[in-house]
């Protein structure tokens, strides 16, 4: 019995250059079979479906159009490069996506001769490609580079820069601006469409030149009028004024869905010896997959999905989200003190202030894919007296360090950094995990530090901020849900810099920072099962350090491991100083610090990059064990540890 593919000509298609042998009227069914493909591999892995949906067209069309991998396309952020990932060789391979050991759910140069670039994060793509333009300049190559950008990622500010840049530097660099937030309007028709090929081709811009030049014949005042009544023209028909001013040809706006209308403006951008040049495409969220175009989301991002329904697989939560908690306590605070003010870059639902946003959306700022402006709008309202809290995630608020170190910490500035995404985050991988923050946050002066061990001590933490008015402070919090522990009405606020014990021993001091403290407590188990007394601390505050406990700890122990979710020379790193520079190791105290990985972990589920990480409950012990020098105990433990990596019943 044979069985007629579904695909049929997508099977043929294992490259770029295969999909370049069919001709213009395959695509649509190409572009049919695409999007088919993408739902049902999408709906056995998760990931980012929407954002891909709404690229299938232009995916196809760029890929046919250009002379993929020597032309370079590079996809901003990266959530829509599902499509592209099977379209250039990884096909086979699509239903890993985001798996342990599968493929990255970004682009990845390491992964494929396509990717040019590395993204996930957003509003790189337009620098990256100036970068490649000027590379290929310098070489004497005739390569096209297209930086595909979304219509939120251009309000960065990074975009902007790089397109004045580009702009100034008149390189032939090809933009194209992804229109997916405003509906498809009257422009969008027959007649933009037919402006788009105009203005696009040779005979228009060669025309441009020509009146360019006779204009400037002019006397200046004539000049400078015929100048502006072109531009005024155009920019009547196709509101391509903005992207003008920064020195782009700009065509569009034009319907990303009709392949008609995208192959001849992209045959006529391709074939142009001029730039730099904006092409505005309109697209559709969600495209083609009625549950994505009908959810206000979306399906921005989702978990495995029934292809039929659309319903996702979303196990019951056992315990409140981190996030969540973290909300409704801010919302409490928030009922009594008319100060506090939330702010978010263009993550209101991820980081909880949506919630609070219903209650007090005259308290609540959503500024954009905007993470710099963001803290220093923050530093603005509490120079005034407000209570800011920038709830951003770990992974973003790199992207405001400068801002964090120059405009909140010098000045003392009493903003409160809500910072969730704490630690790994599974299937997003590296470029989302939450690794940095205690290093980066811990070497500024007068800057409060905190991280919950569970949602109890989140919401004591959320409580110690409102109270901290005199300097910076942070409180840092995973992704997912929390322990389960019985939770009170309001948080109280915690002794700045005092940590606590939760176990009494007298051999092994284990000091948690964080969330691995559950992990640690079964640490001290494994040992007390040894015979090992061991002791217990949740540190609660990497700044300051609560020195007189360490003192008190490193004096009576002979073993101290310290255990934190972030990067080397974070919390360890300032315990071992302290110690050291006073003296505190001097008479055989055994110090090791356990802390991620110094390497970028791929993505995994999270238990599984925990056991690789080292910092689940027999690798704790083990530490302690091997400091001790308990050889025979340390074999047992690391056959009980190997027993619990993944795959293992």
């Amino acid at each position: 019995m044979t069985t007629t593919s579904k695909t049929p000509l997508l099977d043929r298609i294992k490259i770029p250059a295969d999909l370049r042998a069919h001709d213009d009227d395959d695509l649509p069914q190409i572009t049919d079979e695409l999007r088919q493909e993408l739902i049902e591999a999408v709906s056995i892995t998760g990931g980012h479906l929407g954002a891909g949906l709404g690229v299938v067209e232009l995916t196809v069309a760029l890929h046919y159009v250009f002379n993929t991998p020597d032309d370079r396309i590079i996809w901003d952020v990266g959530h829509q490069a599902y499509p592209h990932k099977i379209l250039t060789g990884r096909r086979d391979r699509i239903r890993t996506l985001r798996q342990g050991g599968g493929l990255s759910g970004f682009t990845k140069r390491a992964e494929s001769d396509y990717d040019p670039f590395g993204t996930a994060h957003s509003s790189t793509s337009i620098s990256a490609g100036l970068g490649m333009a000027v590379g290929r300049d310098l070489q004497d190559k005739k390569n096209n580079v297209i930086a595909v950008i979304g219509d939120g990622a251009m309000s960065a500010g990074m975009a902007y820069e790089a397109m004045n840049n580009a702009g100034s530097m008149d390189s032939r660099l090809i933009v194209i601006l992804n229109d997916n937030d405003m509906s498809i309007a009257p422009p969008v028709g027959a007649m933009s469409a037919y402006l788009a090929r105009l203005i696009s081709g040779g005979t228009y811009r060669g025309f441009r030149h020509f009146a360019k030049h006779i204009a400037e014949m002019f006397p200046k005042s004539l000049e400078e009028k015929a100048r502006r009544a072109e531009e005024y023209a155009r920019g009547m028909a196709t509101g391509g004024t903005l992207f003008e001013e920064l020195g782009f040809y700009y065509v569009g706006p034009i319907d990303g869905h009709n392949l008609d209308h995208l192959l001849p403006v992209l045959r006529n951008v391709r074939d142009a010896d001029e730039g730099p040049i904006l092409i505005h495409v309109v697209t559709q969220k969600g495209k083609g997959y009625a549950p994505a175009e009908e959810s206000a989301d979306k399906y921005h991002g989702v978990s495995k999905f029934d292809v039929i329904t659309g319903t996702q697989s979303k196990p019951p939560a056992n315990a409140p989200s981190y996030t969540s908690v973290f909300a409704k306590s801010l919302m409490a605070h928030a009922e009594k003190d008319d100060k506090i003010v939330a702010v978010t870059a263009a993550m209101p639902d991820g980081t909880g202030l949506g919630q609070f946003a219903k209650t007090f959306p005259d308290r609540t700022f959503d500024v954009g894919i905007a993470e710099q402006h963001a803290v220093t709008f923050a530093a603005g309202m509490a120079t005034e007296g407000l209570k800011p809290y920038a709830a951003i995630y770990s992974t973003f608020l790199q992207r405001a360090y400068d801002q964090v170190v120059h405009d909140v910490a010098i000045q003392k500035l009493p903003v409160r950094f809500a910072i969730d995404r704490a630690g790994l985050v599974g299937a997003d991988g590296p470029t989302h995990a939450g690794s940095f923050d205690i290093t980066y946050l811990t070497c500024l002066p007068d800057f409060v530090v905190m991280a919950a061990a569970d949602e109890a001590e989140l919401m004591h933490m959320v409580a110690t901020s409102v109270e901290i008015d005199d300097r910076p402070s942070a409180f840092r919090y995973p992704r997912g849900e929390g322990i389960g522990i019985e939770l009170p009405e309001i948080g109280t606020p915690l002794e700045i810099g005092k940590g606590r014990i939760m176990r009494e021993g007298t051999t092994v001091a284990l000091v948690s920072l964080g969330c691995r403290l559950q992990e640690t407590m079964k640490a001290a188990d494994e040992l007390a099962a040894q015979g090992i007394s061991t002791t217990v601390v949740d540190a609660r505050f990497a700044k300051p350090l609560d020195e007189d406990l360490f003192a008190r700890v490193a004096r009576e122990h002979e073993v101290l491991v310290t255990v934190e979710e972030g990067s080397v020379g974070g919390f360890g790193a300032h315990v071992l100083e302290f110690l050291s520079n006073n003296g505190l190791m001097d008479r055989g105290l055994k110090v090791r610090t356990l802390t991620l990985p110094d390497t970028f972990q791929d993505h995994d589920k999270p238990d599984a990059m925990y056991v690789a990480a080292g910092l689940t409950a027999p690798s704790i012990a083990g530490t302690a064990l091997t400091a001790l020098g308990h050889e025979k105990a340390l074999i047992s433990l690391a056959a009980e540890r190997a027993n619990a990596l993944p795959g293992k019943s």
